[in-house]
């Protein structure tokens, strides 16, 4: 095991409060927000999308609350890894680290595709090419300098989201009460047809998956903790500020589109980033008389892709770095450079990355999208792991004779927050197959290829290292990473 003065020399404490409250917002504030709750807005109309966001909301609260408790204890940057393997069973903390580096890895490559068909909305015949290469180079370099440069970053990125998302509901509230935009709309577009709730119970299922992918990037902070300055402090901060704000935003965001906007409109089928010119975001700022509305989303669109992309990099670059330390993953990924930065890792993510992007100009794609469609439900994998690591987390801390109070954060409705947590994450990855309606062998693979392959790497860790469940009377309240297994 390494020491931990040895562990605290790796990485650097360089991040601020401000730059983690704007990490996580950054990472859950994206294109599901300006983009994919038109789509929800239709199928589920704006009860049923209500609901559904809240009742992600929720359960991303009581993880967020969970990974804070753990978090403020143990602050490391393999987060939920680490704590899998110190409280749970080493198999899964494997599993969970490479279905998480695997993820984000290949989130970049999703964003790199999404920045440059962005950019063509303003320059149609330009090469997406040579714009993906120029944006992962800048991705790399933010990510290469330092981390408080990666923060830094984050924070202008992710500020420009949350200007933007604030404005909007300071003129989605003006119009409601008909001061902008013409005669006030009332409750109409709720109670029109069968709103709010046109599809019933099984469109508010179907649009869990939706909120899902949308609040995925919460967990940030966990991932944060290693770097940032007096995590004690920081990181219950945060949670506290990103929660309310993240929550304020979305279901903010839904009852103003909800409100000026009928379920039915045509336009909100229409929910890829190519179709920004219709999000409900521009229609709504059309409506109030906005004329460059579209061209104002589309650069804020742009801001929000890399912003994300930002954040995958950073993520799987930590997290590869913290499997090495651990020996989970090759020892050369443990090397940081002068500026304590994880260099291979994050050499290693950028070229995954970029393959992957290369994957989806090859053919018609399909190796690229299966590679989408299994980093899918990893997101949901890894909120499972963070309730089922805290579960046990308290259960051993009780077990080895400490009292709450020793605790510098604590999670709000032990267990039955991490148990609502983990019954949400279960429902969601198993409707994701009734959800696509590809009720074939090959649907089935789509569906869970990424649940599939987080199976098999614990399966064959754990046959290989012969690991077993950890007892509450064993589990490692070190501070620091697990032992090498």
């Amino acid at each position: 095991m390494m020491t931990e003065k040895k562990e605290d020399a790796g990485l650097k404490r360089a991040l601020k409060v401000r730059h983690v409250n704007m990490i996580a917002i950054g990472g859950a504030i994206g294109t599901g927000l300006f983009v994919a709750t038109g789509g929800s807005l239709h199928e589920a109309g704006p009860g049923g999308a209500l609901v559904a966001y809240g009742a992600i909301g929720l359960m991303v609260f009581f993880l967020m609350t969970s990974l804070g408790e753990m978090s403020t204890y143990m602050p490391v940057t393999g987060s939920f890894e680490t704590y899998a393997t110190k409280f749970v069973d080493p198999a899964l903390g494997f599993a969970l680290g490479w279905n998480y580096w695997y993820n984000w890895a290949i989130t970049v490559a999703a964003e790199l595709e999404a920045a440059a068909i962005v950019i063509k909305f303003w320059l149609p015949d330009s090469n997406s090419l040579l714009w993906s290469v120029l944006f992962l180079a800048i991705l790399f370099l933010l990510n290469y300098f330092s981390v408080g440069a990666y923060g830094e970053s984050e924070f202008w990125f992710a500020g420009i989201k949350v200007l933007t998302i604030i404005i909007f509901l300071i003129v989605g509230v003006l119009m409601i009460f008909g001061i902008l935009g013409g005669t006030s709309p009332g409750v109409s577009n709720w109670v029109k047809g069968e709103a709010p709730f046109p599809g019933g119970f099984a469109a508010i299922i179907s649009i869990f998956m939706i909120a899902g992918f949308s609040f995925q990037g919460t967990e940030l902070i966990g991932i944060t903790a290693g770097e940032v300055e007096k995590p004690e402090k920081s990181i219950p901060k945060a949670i506290k500020t990103v929660f309310i704000r993240i929550m304020l935003f979305y279901i903010g965001a839904i009852i103003v589109i909800g409100f000026i906007l009928p379920y039915d409109d045509p336009n909100l089928l229409q929910t890829g980033i190519e179709n920004i010119s219709v999000s409900p975001f521009t229609l709504i700022f059309q409506r109030a008389g906005i004329a460059v509305a579209a061209s104002v989303m589309n650069a804020v669109i742009l801001t929000s892709v890399l912003s994300c992309g930002n954040s995958g990099m950073y993520a799987a670059t930590r997290m590869l770095y913290s499997m090495a330390v651990e020996g989970k993953a090759p020892s050369i990924f443990a090397k940081v450079n002068r500026r304590q930065v994880p260099v291979n890792a994050l050499i290693v993510t950028t070229i995954i990355g970029m393959a992957a992007f290369m994957g989806s100009l090859v053919g018609d794609g399909t190796v690229y999208l299966w590679l989408v469609n299994a980093s899918g439900v990893a997101g949901f994998i890894a909120w499972l792991g963070i309730a089922v690591s805290h579960y046990k987390f308290r259960k051993a801390f009780i077990a080895q004779g400490h009292t709450l109070n020793e605790l510098k954060y604590k999670a709000k409705l032990f267990p039955l927050g991490p148990i609502i947590a983990m019954v949400l994450c279960v429902i969601v990855v198993a409707g994701q197959f009734f959800v696509n309606k590809e009720f074939t062998l090959l649907g089935f693979m789509v569906a869970y290829i990424g649940a599939i392959a987080f199976v098999l790497l614990l399966v064959i860790y754990k046959l290989v290292k012969k690991t077993k469940i950890v007892k509450p009377e064993e589990a490692d309240f070190s501070q620091g990473f697990a032992k090498k297994i």
